[in-house]
């Protein structure tokens, strides 16, 4: 079980700041969405070349066009990529193939989709890396988690690595542990603490122990 950093609401300077303090307790950077739009692919070819023992995630949520932007995320010196699971089953496939022939990895983000078993087994046939379930902001404000949408991907997804992300903090991520997801996605779980190193390294011992 691995430990993801999601890092939405920082500038490039502030994005080194935070993932120096924590970068002993975590196994990946998530350069978020807002990250890239504000800051652009820069962020995820700065991050990865400040912290190069990292693995980093750049949260593009590809839509369209997907091996282009898989090929430009991986120049960058992205690790990992998103692809919205809502997407054409032919947008997935270009992701997994560019990302093949860069030697990355694809993760299938779950926001939105409805009908999460049926569409979990078509993506899982697609030879993605990770299938991932996500309450995101909007639905959190409404009192949503994953929770139960890992166990029904982890039923029935057999060959991609399973995660979760939306709102995980201390208090909920042994719950979590219990559903035994291969990563565990934490932004102000972490970012919003204040004592950031404090709250990653006891996340990673719980981590640690449930794995």
């Amino acid at each position: 079980m691995e430990l993801q950093l999601a890092l939405d609401l920082v500038d490039i300077p502030q994005a080194k700041q935070l993932v120096k303090e924590v970068e002993s307790y975590i196994d990946i950077v998530e350069i978020g969405t807002p990250v890239v739009i504000n800051e652009g692919l820069r962020a995820v070819k700065e991050i990865k070349e400040a912290f190069p023992n990292l693995k980093v995630l750049a949260d593009l949520k590809i839509m369209d066009a997907a091996g282009y932007e898989v090929m430009k995320a991986s120049e960058a010196g992205a690790d990992i990529v998103t692809v919205l699971g809502v997407s054409e089953d032919m947008t997935i496939k270009g992701a997994v193939e560019e990302a093949r022939k860069q030697g990355k990895q694809i993760l299938v983000d779950m926001i939105s989709v409805k009908n999460l078993e049926k569409r979990a087994q078509e993506i899982d046939a697609l030879g993605v890396d990770y299938i991932c379930v996500h309450t995101g902001y909007d639905l959190q404000a409404v009192g949503k988690n994953s929770f139960d949408d890992l166990l029904t991907i982890k039923r029935v997804v057999k060959q991609a690595k399973t995660a979760i992300a939306g709102g995980i903090k201390l208090s909920s991520l042994p719950e979590v542990i219990k559903a035994n997801p291969d990563l565990v996605i934490v932004g102000g779980g972490i970012t919003g603490q204040e004592n950031k190193q404090a709250a990653a390294a006891e996340m990673q011992k719980l981590i640690k122990q449930g794995a």
